[in-house]
């Protein structure tokens, strides 16, 4: 293992730090390296197609400690006591590369246009050029329902986008409906016992 020689440690460190990630099986989204009172906070952020589990933020932790306090890692951030601190990317966290996209497939996202506009919209599929989308279309006369229909989002076409936050995802009124067909089948066979 080599360790790289310019730069910012933050970015030494994830040049030595990447394979090692990825070697674990997840994606090396960021570090970051800051000065907290007299210790260095050492920030690492992964990620993986299936998110990332405690016992695996367990696991980074104790392989990516290892690489600090290797000969290589010393030589990037010196003897200096460090706090490192392991996860994944936030909720909050913006879609930049198809990824993150395909990561999210199923949620619901806004994304802000490059022409100004915005479009809110759930996650069908995608590819490394765009993504199909679910968009609400209003109803066409005042009262009238909206509707729902595809739309294909180039990854040109979008300034930014984040997945936005659900309290009632679709997800969880299908999880309600399964609950609720099963309690109707308990009561049936309990009416068929008496």
């Amino acid at each position: 293992m080599s360790t790289p020689r310019s730069g910012s440690p933050a970015d030494r460190l994830q040049a030595l730090l990447e394979p090692v990630v990825t070697a674990a099986g997840y994606d090396l989204e960021a570090v970051r390296v800051s000065q907290v009172a007299r210790r260095r906070r050492v920030e690492v952020v992964v990620d993986g197609d299936d998110g990332v589990s405690l016992d695996a933020v367990s696991d980074i932790t104790r392989v990516v400690s290892d690489v600090l306090d290797s000969p290589e890692g010393v030589a990037v951030m010196g003897e200096e006591p460090y706090v490192l601190e392991v996860g994944s990317p936030g909720t909050d966290r913006p879609l930049t590369e198809p990824k993150h996209w395909r990561r999210a497939k199923g949620r619901l996202v806004r994304a802000v246009l490059r022409d100004g506009g915005d479009l809110t919209g759930r996650i069908l599929d995608g590819d490394e050029d765009g993504v199909l989308l679910e968009v609400e279309v209003p109803g066409k006369k005042k009262g009238q329902p909206s509707a729902t229909q595809e739309r294909r989002l180039a990854f040109a076409e979008v300034a930014k986008a984040r997945v936005e936050i659900e309290f009632n995802r679709k997800d969880d009124e299908d999880d309600a409906a399964i609950e609720d067909d099963a309690a109707a089948i308990e009561d049936v066979d309990e009416d068929e016992e008496g």
